[in-house]
């Protein structure tokens, strides 16, 4: 095998690759573009379904480009109260969820990454047995129901607070990527403990906490079961509440169509798949805008938190 040739990098030369490496590295792109194009072409679908006309979509005539553009979907939906409440719901359960989701994290991985800090062993494998064992969704339910957070937004909220996954991700970064001994010396310059963690800690955290951002903010965005179970108030449901009742119970009902003239029945059959993909782009939106702002530190950050001490 012709073995691989390095040129001077100084004289600004470039690596020469053998032959084999160079049909490793074809093959390698070549199963990269395939498997970016297989998930990609389910979302340019969606996204041309919704701005095709309803006619078009039923009769297969979109495949990639929108076919006859309208934005009759997207209109009727904004013009949806019970949308346009929901997506104002998971807005605010995203964005507070998220938010004490965090703080409860770097509050518990913070101390859990001093070394100096008794006991912490005892309390990281209590923390452990949590993610083995848990009480059930009846046991649950009835918690939720006795501390008087049912039927509201704290139901949401508080339940899911911390993911003691994401707290041995955290504490595992702070300890191999903060050195105890900026600790030590943060200390004989008379630093306190709450002024370290907010002067110090945090900003050298910004890639673990740019991926617990995006771990918790799709996780609340995407939660609909919760919902289900605890939420009964038409106001307080969430958007994936109001999309599943689009996707799944709509379908559900539709052989009460059956005692309508065909025309306003094939319209309704109509208007209810554009619906349904107008409200799947609306609904993956806001999560799709939200990687490029945390995409430069979310592979710094999973690659250190993820290796465990």
């Amino acid at each position: 095998m012709e073995d691989v040739k390095f040129s001077d990098s100084a004289s600004g030369g470039r690596i020469k690759l053998s032959r084999g490496d160079r049909m490793f590295m074809g093959a390698l792109y070549a199963t990269l573009i395939m498997a970016t194009l297989v998930i990609l072409y389910p979302l340019v679908y969606i996204i041309s379904s919704s701005f095709s006309s309803s006619l078009s979509v039923i009769s297969g005539r979109v495949w990639l480009l929108p076919v006859e553009p309208t934005l009759l979907g997207y209109t009727t939906i904004f013009k949806n109260n019970q949308v346009l409440v929901g997506y104002a719901n998971s807005i605010f359960y995203t964005v507070a969820g998220t938010a004490i989701n965090l703080a409860i994290t770097m509050l518990a991985a913070y101390p859990l990454s001093r070394r100096d800090m008794k006991a912490r062993n005892g309390f990281m494998l209590y923390f452990t047995v949590t993610m083995l064992f848990n009480g059930g969704m009846i046991p649950t339910y009835l918690l939720v129901r006795d501390l008087g957070m049912n039927n509201t937004i704290w139901a949401l909220i508080i339940p899911g607070a911390i993911s003691i996954y994401n707290v041995i991700v955290a504490r595992t970064y702070i300890t191999n990527s903060v050195p105890f001994e900026l600790f030590e010396s943060a200390s004989l310059d008379g630093c306190t403990d709450d002024r370290y963690l907010t002067s110090i800690v945090l900003p050298l955290s910004k890639p673990i906490i740019a991926v617990l951002v995006l771990w918790y903010a799709v996780g609340h965005w995407n939660s609909y079961f919760n919902a289900m179970i605890y939420i009964r108030n038409a106001n307080l449901y969430p958007l994936q509440i109001v999309l599943r009742n689009f996707l799944i119970v709509e379908d559900m009902t539709t052989a009460s169509y059956s005692s309508i003239p065909m025309e306003e029945y094939l319209e309704k059959l109509y208007m209810k798949n554009l619906y349904q993909y107008s409200l799947i782009v609306v609904a993956s939106v806001p999560v799709m805008l939200l990687y490029p702002f945390i995409q430069k530190h979310f592979v710094k950050g999973i690659m250190l938190g993820a290796i465990k001490g």
